[in-house]
């Protein structure tokens, strides 16, 4: 049975910003980028063997209205511990302090970090049990 693949797809306002923080900060690999598609750039990242990947678009002369929740999450369970501050360590060497979550439960064995676009993330050092 194949495996459904999941795409998250999110408009910004900052593409460069995004880049930044899940490229670079976050350790994602552009599977692919595309400009002026019908008006949209947008770049897809993830991990080449992964059955998830996040895209972002802009529309060029058109403003999105973000709405960030702080209860709206993209949890990225990492259970070996030494990668798991790797990746802390990752995210702060490219200037993305954690903050606190609104649920406490992620402080627990995790730290949560906003996006640019005020999007929160978490890293969390456990396995996933479901």
């Amino acid at each position: 049975m194949l495996v459904p693949k999941l795409r998250v797809a999110r408009p910004t306002n900052d593409l460069p910003a995004l880049l930044r923080f899940y490229r670079d900060g976050l350790g994602l690999s552009v599977l692919y980028a595309f400009e002026n598609h019908d008006g949209f750039d947008g770049v897809m990242l993830g991990h080449a063997q992964a059955p998830y990947h996040l895209e972002f678009t802009a529309q060029a002369g058109h403003t999105v209205e973000l709405r960030p929740n702080p209860e709206q999450l993209l949890v990225f369970y990492i259970p070996e511990r030494a990668e798991w501050q790797l990746a802390v360590a990752r995210m702060q060497q490219h200037g993305f302090a954690p903050v606190a979550a609104y649920n406490p439960y992620w402080d627990q064995l995790g730290h949560t970090f906003a996006d640019p676009d005020g999007y929160h993330i978490v890293l969390q050092n456990a396995d996933w049990q479901f």
